[in-house]
């Protein structure tokens, strides 16, 4: 199963749509003789339909190749552009935090989410084991760090606002916990997939080498017929 390639398929379309393009125009600004102006727009043209086309047919495989329907798939490279956009904010509350605990613990933060976003889009069927994550727990660690970056930049601080920070930074913690067990969760069936390799890998040492144990080495004499001269004594 391959993973999701926008890049490259990208590079596809435009390999075929420009090329199309750049034939179309001389053709028929050379050949038809309806002007510059006309012949640029119908090239123009040309190159959205055969761009669009294209972008239709890869989503219709990419789809398909991966078990889903359409909307089910162009649903997932939604949440997954979503998803990055998400980060980004974390990302931006780097400088906002004061004390650095709080930094390693968004930065720990965001090196989860961008891990959890990777396997997915790598293979999109496991959106659904994350959904979580997509739909929540994101959206709540940015909701946090925002209002607790927002508190800490403060001037004056009483006691309730302390108590606040602190029962922020304590629930952060406990969401970045969460966060851990949604990456645990997509990377389940890759672990359970690993241990069956090494499971299998070692059986296949194992019989290795049993066979070679069962395979003694011979010894220099072995086999030959007993030399019957060395027991003939002479009369």
């Amino acid at each position: 199963m391959k993973p999701l390639k926008p890049i490259e398929n990208f590079i596809k379309r435009q390999t075929v749509s420009l090329p199309i393009m750049a034939v179309m125009f001389p053709v028929l600004y050379l050949g038809a003789e309806i002007g510059f102006i006309a012949s640029g727009a119908v090239a123009a043209g040309t190159y959205i339909a055969s761009n669009s086309t294209m972008k239709q047919v890869q989503l219709s495989s990419d789809s398909k190749n991966f078990g889903m329907t359409r909307s089910e798939y162009k649903n997932v490279q939604l949440q997954i552009k979503e998803g990055k956009e998400k980060i980004k904010q974390l990302q931006g509350n780097y400088y906002k935090v004061r004390s650095i605990s709080s930094f390693k613990q968004l930065i720990d933060m965001t090196k989860i989410a961008n891990k959890i976003i990777l396997v997915v889009q790598q293979n999109p069927r496991k959106f659904y084991l994350a959904e979580p994550f997509f739909y929540s727990h994101l959206d709540s660690a940015i909701e946090l760090t925002e209002k607790y970056t927002l508190l800490v930049g403060q001037p004056v601080k009483d006691t309730e606002m302390r108590i606040t920070l602190q029962d922020t930074r304590e629930m952060l913690l406990s969401l970045n916990k969460v966060m851990e067990q949604d990456l645990k969760r997509v990377l389940s069936s890759d672990i359970e997939r690993l241990r069956m390799e090494l499971d299998y890998a070692q059986l296949a040492v194992d019989q290795h080498n049993e066979q070679k144990l069962l395979v003694q080495p011979e010894s220099e004499h072995e086999g030959d017929v007993e030399d019957d001269r060395e027991t003939i004594k002479p009369e």
